[in-house]
C-alpha cells in the first residue's frame, strides 16, 4: 500500500468557465469562450457554460459539498473578465467581491485556496483589439489582471498559479482551431506558447517583487503531458517516445527549469520556434517556486 506523506495535498479542481455560469451578470465582460460556444458546429449539441453548473450562485452549497467530502485543497481559477470586463482598466468590484468570498468561505472550512489566474477564458476585447496570445504585448495585460488580483486575495493564499496548461490553449485553440479563439495554423502555437512562457515569468518577477516577501506565497503553473512509452525497445521508437514528451512537457518546461527548450524542438522546428532574449531567459529560468 502507498503510503503519501502526512502534508501531502489531497484536492479538487474547477475552472471558471466550466462551472460559474452568470456570464454576463453583475458586471462580467464576455470572454472567449462566451463567444466561441455560440459558433454553429462547434460544440456537441450547441451547449453553452451560460448557466453550468450555477456555482457563481451556489457557491456556498458546493463549498459544504467539499467538506463533507472532506477536501482539504480546492484549486479554482479566477475569471479574467469577471474581474477586469475588458481586460485592463475599470475592475469589477461585483467580481472581487465573489472571489473574496470564496476564499473566506473556504477558509472557514479549512480548505486551501488555490487558485489558477488563467483557465483560458481571455476576455473577448484583448483577442478583437489585440490579437490575444499572439501580442507579445499581452504579458503587460496579463500584469495587470495579475496585480489586482494578488492585491485583493494574497493575503489569503499560499499558493499561486498563473496558467492552467497553456499546451492545450496553444495546440486546441492556435492549432487544431477546436477550442477557443477557434484558430487553425502550423505556426502560432509556438508564438502563443513563447507568449504564455514570457508572461508567467513576468507575472512571477512581478510578484516575487512587490508582494511575495508581505504575503509570503508561492508561485508556479499547471503543465500537463501524456505518458508516452516507446513501442519497441529500438533506439528508434525510445527516441520518439522521449520526443514527444520534450514536445509535450519539456516545450513549457525546460525553460522554466533548464533555461531553454528542448533541442529537439528547436532541430524539428527551425524557426517556427522563437528564441529567447538573454534578458528573457533569465526571467524565465527558474519562475517556479515548485511543479505541481
Amino acid at each position: 500500500m502507498r503510503i503519501f506523506p502526512e502534508d501531502f495535498l489531497w484536492g479538487c479542481s474547477t475552472s471558471a468557465y466550466q462551472i460559474e455560469g452568470a456570464w454576463n451578470e453583475d458586471g462580467k465582460g464576455p470572454s472567449i469562450w462566451d463567444a466561441f460556444v455560440l459558433i454553429p458546429g462547434k460544440i456537441h449539441n450547441g451547449d453553452t457554460a451560460q448557466i453550468a453548473a450555477n456555482h457563481y450562485h451556489r457557491m456556498q452549497e458546493d463549498i459544504e459539498l467539499m467538506a463533507a467530502l472532506g477536501v482539504k485543497t480546492y484549486r479554482f481559477s479566477i475569471s479574467w473578465p469577471r474581474i477586469l470586463p475588458l481586460g485592463r482598466g475599470q475592475v469589477n468590484k461585483k467580481g472581487i467581491e465573489f472571489y473574496s468570498n470564496l476564499i473566506d468561505r473556504l477558509l472557514d472550512k479549512n480548505i486551501l485556496p488555490w487558485p489558477t489566474l488563467f483557465h483560458w477564458d481571455l476576455p473577448l476585447t484583448l483577442q478583437f483589439e489585440r490579437d490575444g496570445l499572439l501580442n507579445p504585448e499581452i504579458a503587460e495585460s496579463f500584469q495587470e489582471y495579475a496585480d489586482v488580483c494578488f492585491h485583493h486575495f494574497g493575503d489569503r493564499v499560499n499558493y499561486w498559479l498563473t496558467f492552467n496548461e497553456p499546451f492545450v490553449y496553444a495546440i486546441f485553440g492556435h492549432g487544431f482551431g477546436i477550442m477557443a479563439p477557434g484558430r487553425t495554423s502550423r505556426d502560432e502555437p509556438y508564438r502563443v506558447g513563447h507568449h504564455f512562457l514570457l508572461s508567467h515569468a513576468r507575472i512571477v518577477d512581478f510578484y516575487r517583487q512587490k508582494y511575495q516577501f508581505k504575503q509570503h506565497g508561492k508561485i508556479s503553473l499547471a503543465l500537463n503531458c501524456d505518458w508516452r512509452e516507446p513501442l519497441t525497445d529500438s533506439p528508434e521508437d525510445q527516441a520518439a517516445a522521449q520526443r514527444a514528451l520534450e514536445f509535450y512537457l519539456g516545450w513549457f518546461a525546460d525553460p522554466i527549469f533548464l533555461g531553454d527548450y528542448p533541442e529537439s524542438m528547436r532541430r524539428n522546428l527551425g524557426p517556427r520556434l522563437p528564441s529567447f532574449t538573454e534578458e528573457e531567459r533569465r526571467i524565465v529560468h527558474g519562475s517556479a517556486d515548485f511543479l505541481p
